[in-house]
């Protein structure tokens, strides 16, 4: 019986600990899924902001559709958009800029012309038997020969009551005006350099208050200083600011350099008016 009774007790530890293991199996399969779960739940919106921001990732290879599109804020949209005020002020200065500009070719090119007759006037007119054909000898459009012309005339004419000047002094004068109309001739245009260089500026200086007070005004209609508001009539300040300089910077350097030429040419001028003077003072005695 007591062996009965062990065997009774080995079956019973036995199925007992099978009966512990799967109940331990059982909590342990359980406490897995609990444990899976909320992972899988973190998992969830991972996948969708993946989702999301693939596509958002993926938006900057697109084609940028403002590409195309001009400058808002150009010389074009300046005009388009500018009151009569900005566009009046636009055209001042480009009529300001294409004066200067024809003032600068045509001096440059009648300062050659000059230079020439120079040239001429020394090679041709001393090597020539007397005044008269050293004059012949020169261009037509020639200063020198205006002066030349102006000397013989009032070598001639010294009769009359112009006959009480003396001759030294008649000369002299008739010689000097003949001098001061060319010299005279010779600054036309100059004054439209020195004009524009020296307001040019201060046009340019308005178009930019002028922008600026259309800018506030828009602010004030609007309630609010956003930079759609204000960013098409600065940018117009700042272009007409520009465009002021690049009207006057080169009027002042063009003014500065064709006076310097003009200076040369009339260091010419006055020797031959002096040599001039002597020749006609030797030919009267």
């Amino acid at each position: 019986m007591i062996k009965h009774f062990k065997t009774f007790a080995l079956s019973a530890g036995l199925a007992a600990t099978l009966l512990f293991g799967l109940v331990g199996h059982a909590q342990a399969a359980k406490t897995k899924e609990a444990a899976a779960a909320p992972a899988a739940v973190e998992a969830a919106p991972q996948a969708s902001a993946a989702a999301v921001v693939a596509p958002i990732a993926a938006a900057p290879a697109a084609a940028d559709p403002h590409a195309g599109e001009e400058n808002p804020y150009g010389l074009k949209a300046l005009w388009g958009q500018g009151d009569i005020v900005a566009k009046g002020t636009l055209l001042i200065l480009v009529l300001m800029s294409m004066g200067s500009w024809y003032v600068l070719i045509t001096k440059f090119f009648e300062q050659n012309k000059v230079a020439r007759f120079a040239k001429q006037a020394q090679d041709n007119f001393w090597s020539a038997s007397n005044v008269r054909q050293g004059t012949d000898a020169l261009d037509e459009a020639s200063p020198f020969r205006f002066i030349a012309e102006k000397g013989l005339e009032g070598a001639s004419k010294h009769t009359g009551m112009l006959g009480a000047i003396n001759f030294n002094d008649w000369v002299t004068m008739s010689i000097q005006r003949a001098i001061n109309n060319v010299q005279s001739r010779m600054q036309d245009g100059l004054a439209v350099l020195a004009t524009v260089g020296s307001t040019g500026p201060f046009v340019g200086l308005f178009g930019t208050v002028w922008g600026i007070y259309n800018a506030l005004v828009k602010i004030g209609m609007s309630g609010q200083a956003s930079i759609d508001k204000v960013a098409g009539p600065v940018g117009e300040s700042l272009i007409m600011t520009a465009i002021g300089l690049a009207v006057a910077v080169p009027a002042v350097l063009g003014y500065n350099w064709l006076v310097r030429r003009n200076k040369s040419a009339m260091e010419d001028i006055h020797a031959f008016g002096s040599d001039l003077h002597s020749v006609l003072l030797a030919n009267n005695k």
